[in-house]
């Protein structure tokens, strides 16, 4: 037993070191696929080990059954905001202010992090509680969500009595992007920014959803603490670092107004290339005896003062136009400038959104042009200033990487390509391909599909079932190791048997989903038969609409899919539909599935559904037969009690199939 309590702390602490270096120090040493081999393997020996598990391990932070109960907190400390300046005269008032009340007063620097304000509470050194900041007086309990991002330390360093601090939530500017290309790739609308987007994961009823967000935490401030006396601000800052907290970086102890301006310069001139995002930076008095002095308002507090940059906005030449690929095949340009500096960086490159915006504006190559960044979103071209050209810019009629025709559907303003086989858009369609909805290939995460991308070893979709273990062995990649190869060969053997449903899904027709997916499967039975339906054969399945109908037309029309489709076919890739109706008893049923069930996964209990001819829904309506209810089942109980639908239980439903 002693040497499985070893392997378990061992394990632990391998993690721990890997996670710090991917997280705090942007610096991987492993592969992803390792690190989730170990964490699993960890995962595996607490359930067998159960005496040894921790609340501190890491496997707590993979998020599961959803515990964010969103209940009231009270803030026992008051969360304040903060009072803006605009300006350097601004500036020196608050100087003034804080003069005529305290004599020779330190201040403390920092970037001010544009996310989520939070509190975090330990007691003994162990997490407890995290909430969100609401009002300031009362906030919400997130702690689940809290938990599951790696920053966050579990335990201290040290065993302190209690210990309240506050943090900002913030989603890096790399989260962001895989994000928003997931949400492309499920046809989601994308979040505008990285602050919607750490907000709308941190409210996450379930935990599992916001762990695969890659939220990150900045702790900058100490709200209460036991057992410790600490007498400014710097110092409390360099104590929770000694506790393990993820700090507000780069806070400079200075001594004058004059010198404080000088650092939020600095840091205004390093924001473009901070992997996360600012909107000004924060001015505090230091000394904590001179904060009590000064006290507070309603609002703000008197000691402390916030400085946001102003948006920045520059005239410039446009000296071309450059059509880029995205990972959607979404045709973007950008505008080539003459470089200007702008919000602290040298600007020379502008987004020109989309060929409606260049039309509306009239843009062509050699126009004298307005260019806007503010803080640190994207450079944009804002409007025309002097036309230097009769001729307005015109979009490509092929795709600039595989040369295809592009189309541009009627309700879109973005012209893509369709090409499935298009180099531009590889990355993106191996990911989905590969992703647990589709062909579930355990082990061909995004980080090995671009290592294989990149050396060579997978050039096209099909290139996954060609892939041996000589194959990935000779290539004599970093962290491919033989047991790792022969799993990633072996999930890619048991790939070939998976139902007819997660393939087509698989596939990446544009605005076919999951459900769309099992829907066509479980309809014509085979690939074949769907390859040679019509539009009006599509529509007659329940739930299909003209424009889910030409998309899977068009699909099967194109010539590079049908050479997928058949390539797929001769690596021994199923084209056949595996749900057989056992019986109709839920013929014309509908079910539709909300909460957390105590022992089902929502798709298994959808997959025994259509196994007895009925039908699942995402939304309560007055078709709908019966709601299987779990915990937390929210507003769609609310809606099925309002129209007397009935509500029935696991238990229930399982008595039902019996």
């Amino acid at each position: 037993m002693e040497n499985i309590k070893e392997k378990i702390e061992e394990l632990r602490r391998t993690l721990r070191y890997h996670s710090d270096r991917y997280y705090n120090d942007d610096a991987p040493e492993i592969e992803d696929y390792e690190y989730d081999m170990m964490m699993r393997e960890l995962k595996k020996l607490e359930e067998q080990y159960p005496e040894f598990d921790t609340e501190d391990s890491p496997t707590k932070r993979v998020g599961g059954k959803a515990d964010n109960s969103f209940d009231s907190v009270v803030h026992s400390v008051r969360m304040e905001s903060l009072q803006d300046a605009f300006s350097k005269e601004e500036i020196y008032d608050f100087d003034s202010r804080v003069h005529n009340a305290v004599d020779f007063p330190k201040y403390c620097v920092e970037p001010k992090i544009d996310g989520l304000s939070v509190s975090l509470e330990y007691e003994n050194g162990v997490f407890v509680r995290g909430s969100t900041r609401g009002d300031g007086n009362v906030g919400e309990d997130v702690s689940g969500n809290i938990k599951v991002i790696r920053n966050v330390p579990l335990k201290l360093t040290e065993d302190i009595p209690f210990i309240e601090v506050r943090g900002e939530v913030y989603m890096p500017k790399k989260s962001f992007e895989r994000v928003v290309d997931r949400q492309l790739l499920k046809g989601e609308k994308p979040f505008k920014n990285p602050r919607n987007a750490a907000a709308g994961s941190l409210r996450q009823k379930d935990s599992e959803v916001t762990a695969t967000r890659g939220l990150d935490i900045f702790i900058f401030n100490i709200q209460r603490v036991e057992g410790v006396t600490l007498h400014s601000h710097k110092e409390s800052l360099d104590f929770l670092q000694k506790l393990g907290f993820h700090t507000v970086p780069d806070y400079t102890l200075v001594d004058t107004i004059d010198e404080a301006l000088h650092v939020i310069d600095k840091i205004g001139e390093e924001r473009g290339g901070l992997e996360f995002d600012i909107d000004g930076a924060v001015i505090k008095v230091d000394d904590f005896e001179m904060r009590n002095q000064l006290g507070s308002t309603s609002k703000f507090p008197k000691w402390a003062v916030a400085f946001k940059y102003p948006p920045e906005e520059k005239q410039t030449k446009i000296t071309d136009i450059e059509i880029a690929v995205g990972r959607t095949g979404v045709l973007t340009p950008t505008a080539v400038l003459e470089p200007v500096h702008l919000a602290g960086t040298t600007v020379s490159r502008a987004t020109l959104h989309n060929s409606d915006f260049i039309r509306e504006k009239g843009i062509a190559i050699g126009d004298i042009v307005t260019v806007r960044k503010a803080g640190d979103i994207i450079p944009e071209v804002l409007c025309v200033n002097e036309h230097n050209s009769n001729e307005i810019f015109e979009f490509p009629k092929v795709c600039p990487s595989c040369q295809s025709p592009v189309v541009q559907e009627n309700d879109e303003a973005a012209i893509r390509c369709i090409n499935p086989d298009c180099p531009a858009q590889l990355l993106r369609n191996l990911i989905h391909f590969c992703s647990r909805d589709a062909m579930d290939i355990e082990g061909l995460g995004p980080a090995i599909l671009e290592t294989f991308v990149d050396n060579g070893l997978i050039e096209k979709t099909e290139d996954i079932y060609a892939l041996t273990f000589e194959k990935i062995d000779s290539a004599n990649l970093e962290g491919f190791k033989e047991k790792s190869i022969n799993n990633i060969i072996n999930s890619i053997t048991a790939s070939k048997k998976n139902d007819l449903g997660k393939l087509i899904f698989g596939l990446g027709i544009r605005h076919i989903g999951a459900k769309a997916g099992t829907l066509l499967a479980n309809h014509f039975k085979n690939m074949n038969a769907l390859m040679h339906a019509s539009v009006d054969d599509i529509l007659q399945i329940d739930g299909f609409g003209d424009i889910m109908a030409e998309s899977v037309v068009d699909f099967f029309n194109n010539e590079k899919s049908k050479e997928l489709i058949k390539s797929l076919d001769e690596n021994g890739v199923n084209m056949e539909s595996k749900n057989v109706v056992k019986d109709n008893r839920f013929e014309n049923k509908t079910f539709v599935l909300t909460g957390t069930l105590p022992t089902l996964k929502r798709a298994e209990a959808s997959k025994i559904i259509e196994s007895f001819g009925g039908k699942t829904s995402s939304g309560v309506s007055k078709k709908t037969s019966y709601v299987l209810a779990g915990e937390e089942a929210g507003s769609k109980l609310d809606k099925a009690n309002a129209l007397g639908i009935e509500i029935i239980t696991e238990e229930e439903f399982m008595e039902m199939v019996k």
